[in-house]
């Protein structure tokens, strides 16, 4: 064990996040306003927070100005995370079927540029090849640049909708538990740390408002349910689990869930994360941070919390 690590009174575990390997791809969706494309956007990121039960893990990563989209318009950059290429394949066809298909005036177009993408490329996931259908015979393709694009007709016009899109290996399950005297300074943390992560590219923080309340650990004493609550981190119980993390400062405790296109966006996030939430400081209730991981177990990305607040101003060993 190496020499405790404190920020503007804040402790920093000596521990490591645990993330394991995903498939990933990146959509452009470009609608006649901002708002359109948000709708849609809003729409095809929903009920993804986590692939134990959605399936996926999305989220929006940023708007897009209009000169920075492939059909001039305004746009929206989302972020689709999955467990295997099959189930990337699924999710994107249903999502895009159900919820930018659906939507006035909305395109949806490759976000991930395999010549300069930083993350190792993985199969391509068919999109508009398989959304075409739906125009019943009426459907037209076009090949612009080597890019295949289909034009279904709707009853406001047409969709159009790029035939495949590459998707990448990427990192998903980073993540940072933030212990707080109240819920007040949890919050205050936890959203502080979620705002400086969202100013970064190539991440997304899948669950609602960027936070996780129900931490969960590998397992249940209930058969069948293959995860359970974090009852070490639950301030409940710290009295009661053999497992408790807890002293008695802490009152509350929320989570922040990390999903990135490489392991050094991962990392960069949960730097950012840390140091927004250290700024805050004991003084204002963070009292330390910590992180979930399964001995190693779970995944080979292993994100160590003294690294990476190693840079962070005020950084001291106690």
């Amino acid at each position: 064990m190496s020499q405790p690590i404190e920020i503007n009174g804040t402790v920093i575990d000596d521990t490591f996040a645990e993330a394991f390997p995903m498939k990933a791809t990146r959509l452009v969706i470009t609608a006649h306003t901002p708002v359109w494309a948000r709708h849609a956007a809003n729409a095809l990121t929903g009920f993804a927070t986590s692939v134990i039960g959605c399936g996926c893990e999305a989220g929006i990563e940023r708007d897009c100005a209009a000169d920075e989209t492939p059909d001039g318009r305004p746009g929206v950059s989302v972020l689709l995370f999955a467990v295997s290429s099959k189930e990337l394949a699924k999710q994107l066809e249903r999502r895009v079927g159900q919820c930018v298909l659906t939507c006035p005036t909305t395109a949806v177009y490759a976000g991930i540029d395999p010549a300069t993408s930083a993350a190792p490329l993985s199969d391509a996931a068919g999109v508009g090849s398989r959304l075409r259908f739906f125009g019943d015979g009426w459907q037209i393709s076009k090949v612009m640049e080597g890019r295949r694009y289909w034009r279904v007709p709707v009853m406001d016009g047409e969709f159009v909708c790029e035939d495949t899109v590459p998707t990448v290996k990427a990192v998903g399950g980073g993540n940072l538990l933030l212990l707080a005297s109240d819920i007040d300074a949890a919050l205050a943390a936890t959203e502080a740390a979620v705002a400086a992560m969202r100013a970064l590219p190539n991440v997304i923080m899948p669950f609602p408002g960027g936070i996780v309340r129900s931490g969960s650990k590998v397992g249940s004493k209930y058969a069948g349910a293959t995860a359970s609550t974090n009852d070490a981190f639950c301030p409940s119980l710290a009295g009661l689990s053999l497992r408790s993390e807890l002293t008695q400062d802490v009152g509350n405790v929320l989570e922040i869930v990390i999903d990135g296109l490489t392991e050094a966006d991962v990392g960069a996030a949960m730097t950012a994360g840390i140091a927004a939430a250290t700024a805050l400081g004991r003084a204002a209730g963070v009292v330390r941070i910590s992180a979930g991981n399964y001995g190693g177990k779970l995944g080979p990305y292993h994100f160590a919390l003294h690294r990476l607040s190693a840079g962070i101003e005020g950084s001291h060993t106690r």
